[in-house]
């Protein structure tokens, strides 16, 4: 890889009064613009640099324009550790922003695939989970017009609604506590930047793995997009012109869905989802699916859904597994939660905090309040799954119970009930957290005991 083409040519230097002026004069116009709407002095503003063409151009002009707007500018490279070459990347980037005097971070990551995940979307994931952690009010990325039709392309290719065809948005407010997201140069066609990096002079890398045409994107931006441009002038300014349009849409159903919706702080109401017309319904659930950090469901999978919530009881045992988590009914409720862990046991030998798979039990030194140390120290101690059939005495005036009575008594959802940890004492059942300590193992006045606390997750 070498600066600015896969030749190894020195960067092109244009000379005063190049016919490429405008193209600075479009990058510097466009990037000002947003820097005025989306950004406040003193805000701290990091370039995701990855060292090509495109970032080197925002990170260059962000370096001069960056003082006129009181903004603090820093780059943060990702190093997903997929090319040979990456050491070298990282080495330019460095060079690139020593240069500007730009402070950077270098982030290396591991890319792990989930099951059915190609490398580059899980490279994707590995990469914004540290551009959305980086130590800065808002990350500026130098996707552009190109950028957006090659994505609102793909989209169509899935099958996507509104939401997914309006594809990038040019700024996304940042999450708990997180960085912004902001493209200033999305309007910009990918020519105009090229235009700009070679009358500045500047040098840039290119990764190898843009020519692979295993990855659908390239194939679409090396096959498919000259075709495009070429039967139609407009491209790729109107399909990013699109985007907005569908943006706008899904905006507006994201608004009736939230009216849909209403109070949803227990969950959302089965009866009003199920009353509500069709598209209103899937409309409304797709939404609530990704309010909830789920991806969104094929259209199949969707009404799948739509019809096991509709014949749903009140608090029936409606399991539907999606995206590494769970969609239940509790109490007239749709909610989502932790997927249900399976059958475990693990011995406890006196840790104040044990992680089970269904959340977090704590144990705290007490006296006269909780299950009597002694009787922990007379036997082995061991944190179980429920198995059924269990029964327990809670007091001396009430008769041996059955757990999954008080369980549901309780009011306890489903899954919560599948998930709490019985504590055993060699072969007694000794507490249940949240329904209490058995009468055998219950402290006296004074006696040394340990209290539990459970922590579902």
């Amino acid at each position: 890889m070498t600066p600015s083409s896969t030749q190894g040519r020195e960067p092109q230097q244009a000379s005063p009064g190049s016919r490429d002026a405008p193209a600075i004069a479009a990058v510097d116009g466009a990037l000002a613009a947003a820097l005025a709407q989306y950004t406040a002095p003193c805000q701290r503003v990091a370039v995701a640099l990855s060292g090509g063409m495109d970032s080197i151009v925002l990170l260059d002009a962000l370096q001069a324009l960056a003082p006129r707007f009181g903004l603090g500018l820093s780059a943060l490279h990702v190093d997903h550790q997929l090319s040979p070459h990456a050491g070298r990347w990282a080495e330019f980037c460095a060079a690139a922003c020593a240069m500007r005097g730009v402070p950077l971070t270098i982030a290396r990551v591991d890319v792990a695939r989930r099951a059915g995940q190609s490398l580059e979307a899980a490279a994707r994931a590995a990469r914004y989970r540290e551009l959305l952690g980086a130590d800065a009010d808002i990350v500026a990325l130098a996707h552009h017009a190109d950028d957006q039709a090659e994505t609102v392309l793909l989209q169509l290719l899935r099958g996507a609604g509104p939401a997914g065809l309006a594809a990038m948005p040019r700024h996304r407010a940042g999450a708990a506590g997180g960085p912004a997201l902001l493209r200033p140069l999305l309007d910009l066609p990918r020519a105009t930047l090229a235009a700009c990096a070679y009358a500045r002079g500047l040098a840039w890398i290119d990764d190898e793995s843009n020519a692979d045409r295993r990855h659908k994107r390239n194939l679409l931006r090396l096959d498919v997009a000259p075709l495009l441009a070429e039967a139609f002038p407009g491209y790729p300014s109107v399909l990013a012109r699109a985007a907005g349009h569908q943006a706008e849409a899904s905006a507006l159903l994201d608004e009736l869905a939230c009216r849909d919706a209403g109070d949803i702080r227990d969950g959302l109401d089965r009866a009003a989802l199920t009353a509500l017309s069709p598209p209103r319904a899937r409309n409304l659930l797709r939404w609530f699916l990704r309010r909830e950090g789920l991806r969104p469901p094929s259209a199949a999978r969707l009404a799948a859904m739509l019809a096991e919530l509709k014949t749903a009881g009140t608090d029936a045992r409606t399991r539907i597994v999606h995206d590494g988590a769970e969609i239940g009914c509790h109490r007239g409720s749709v909610v989502v939660h932790a997927a249900a862990a399976g059958a475990y046991a693990r011995g406890w030998r006196g840790e104040t905090s044990v992680d089970l798979p269904g959340g977090i039990l704590r144990f705290e030194r007490s006296r006269g309040n909780g299950i009597a140390a002694a009787k922990f120290d007379a036997a082995a101690v061991v944190l179980r799954s429920r198995r059924g059939g269990e029964r327990i005495q809670l007091a001396a005036n009430r008769p041996r119970r059955a757990v999954k009575k008080l369980l549901y008594d309780a009011q306890l959802p489903v899954w919560q009930r599948e998930a709490l940890p019985f504590i055993w004492c060699g072969e007694e059942l000794a507490a249940v957290p949240g329904i209490g300590v058995a009468l055998a193992f219950q402290a006296q006045a004074d006696e040394d005991a340990w209290r539990v606390d459970w922590r579902p997750r």
